[in-house]
């Protein structure tokens, strides 16, 4: 039961942590709540119907299909948190504006929480799959009982979400004028930590070189593995032992979505009207 909730704990606490930065980037915006619900749901589905097909899709493509698709999961909710960094520099300032009118329906604001919807979407569909392919693993080891690993299930999704509602708690409190800045930074931060582990999963399939292996360790100092390792990992991308390819993936991302910020903001004079 304690093996199954710890696994249970760090999936879900995992997919809340990126669940309540975006929904702090997004307090406000119209149609927020419907299209987080969206993801959720979905994800839960997929992350089941994937849990199912997984012998499936690990013998794809000479036996590295999971790799393949947890790449391309993290390589395309990277992708669609850049958008919205770069979509947040442009009409910040509107949407802060705007949402101060309640029930006020701003159609950008829309279209961009269905992107970040699918942000949700593909979040829950990895650690979900992950859960659900740990807790069977679980079961065929004869250790666990179905009654032991369910109530420990339970346990770690009330735990891991309880722990992610106490972290939305404190991202809401940022200061109203430090607002944008510090959630652009958190999904900046975010984006770059699932380039790198894209990178990682497609060195792992050998369609990319390593560079380096590992570039340095820090496991002496903070080891995989452990709970604060676990959450820096989710939130900045930490690893003790990263690849070269990681750390280029991670640098060439954060400068990529600065450049694209900087590159769509409105001037200056159009910043002081709105």
């Amino acid at each position: 039961m304690f093996g199954a909730a710890i696994i249970v704990f760090r999936e879900v606490f995992e997919a809340a942590l990126v669940i309540g930065i975006i929904a702090t980037a997004t307090r406000g915006m119209p149609g927020r709540n419907h299209w987080l619900g969206v993801g959720i749901a979905a994800g839960v589905a997929g992350s089941v119907l994937i849990a199912y097909l997984t012998e499936w899709i690990g013998g794809l493509a000479e036996g590295v299909g999971q790799e393949l698709l947890n790449a391309g999961i993290l390589g395309f909710a990277a992708l669609m948190l850049a958008w919205h960094n770069i979509w947040m520099a442009r009409h910040g300032a509107e949407l802060a504006r705007d949402a101060r009118l309640l029930g006020q329906d701003v159609s950008s604001g829309s279209r961009e929480m269905s992107a970040l919807g699918v942000v949700v979407f593909l979040c829950i569909l990895r650690e979900g799959a992950e859960t659900v392919l740990f807790m069977h693993g679980l079961l065929a080891g004869g250790a666990e009982t179905a009654a032991t690993v369910l109530g420990g299930g339970a346990l770690g999704l009330g735990l891991g979400a309880g722990a992610g509602f106490v972290l939305y708690g404190g991202f809401a409190k940022i200061p109203t004028r430090w607002f944008f800045s510090a959630t652009s930074g958190l999904i900046l931060a975010l984006a770059a930590a699932m380039a790198s582990q894209m990178a990682r999963f497609l060195a792992q399939a050998d369609v990319l070189p390593t560079l380096a292996m590992p570039l340095w360790d820090s496991s002496w100092l903070l080891p995989n593995g452990t709970p604060v390792a676990g959450f820096l990992h989710t939130l900045i991308g930490y690893d003790a032992k990263p690849l070269g390819i990681q750390a280029a993936f991670y640098i060439a991302t954060v400068l990529l979505i600065v450049a694209g910020m900087r590159a769509f903001a409105p001037p200056p004079r159009l910043q002081t009207r709105n």
